[in-house]
């Protein structure tokens, strides 16, 4: 498979719980030419989530599979799982003249700038610490070793913000989506780039924190694996 050459992916990354998925639902709910890109991940089913629908649903083997066949055009290891952006999603976005919106971390971004240049990058920061944590705590659905390892990895995504085109904050989510909107269609420029080091730098000085009140939490095994 090759990406068709006028296809240009919109990514929308972020560090876990900064709602990057919830504006891509939103912006292809509303009217517009967006799509999804509905990614292959070896990881579970949460509660609610439908194959083929919130992911594509696979075992190691079948992804492992489709990284040897070309039909990936990004993949990666995150939290322990694997997940990538199947290139037909591209494909059949171009062919419809739609934006397709990719929901992947910042190793995939990375993967996409390489292997589709003119790729819209869009990073989205949580508006503070404190209602971050919220966010994640409200999930529900991840105990202490688990929060501790997802904050572990988003301080290192936070670190690779100035690899991407457009930096927005999700204070609001309604606003929020309206904004990804202009960048898109608009060539809006999101927020400047001193405003960025500051809410940046405030968001890792409180992921320090939080992490070292994590690391007491944790179980005496020790500490716990990227992987």
């Amino acid at each position: 498979m090759v990406l068709q050459p006028d296809a240009r992916p919109v990514v929308l990354a972020a560090p876990t719980g900064a709602g990057k998925t919830t504006i891509a639902r939103r912006l292809v709910e509303g009217a517009g030419p967006f799509v999804f890109s509905v990614s292959a991940t070896t990881r579970a089913p949460r509660p609610g989530e439908r194959d083929g629908e919130d992911y594509l649903f696979v075992d190691e083997e079948r992804f492992r599979g489709m990284v040897e066949q070309g039909e990936l055009a990004e993949w990666a290891r995150v939290h322990g799982r694997l997940y990538g952006t199947p290139i037909r999603n591209l494909d059949d976005a171009a062919a419809g003249g739609r934006y397709p919106l990719l929901d992947i971390d910042v190793q995939g971004a990375r993967q996409i700038r390489d292997r589709v240049p003119n790729a819209l990058l869009v990073f989205v920061l949580p508006p503070s610490v404190d209602v971050w944590l919220d966010r994640l705590h409200g999930r529900g659905t991840e105990g202490v070793e688990e929060r501790y390892r997802r904050l572990r990895s988003a301080a290192k995504e936070l670190a690779d913000v100035e690899g991407f085109d457009v930096v927005l904050v999700n204070d609001d989510l309604e606003a929020a989506v309206q904004e990804v909107r202009r960048v898109i269609l608009d060539g809006a420029p999101g927020l400047d780039d001193d405003d960025v080091r500051e809410r940046v730098a405030a968001l890792q000085d409180g992921v320090a924190r939080t992490l070292e009140e994590l690391r007491i939490q944790l179980p005496e095994k020790g500490a716990v694996g990227n992987r």
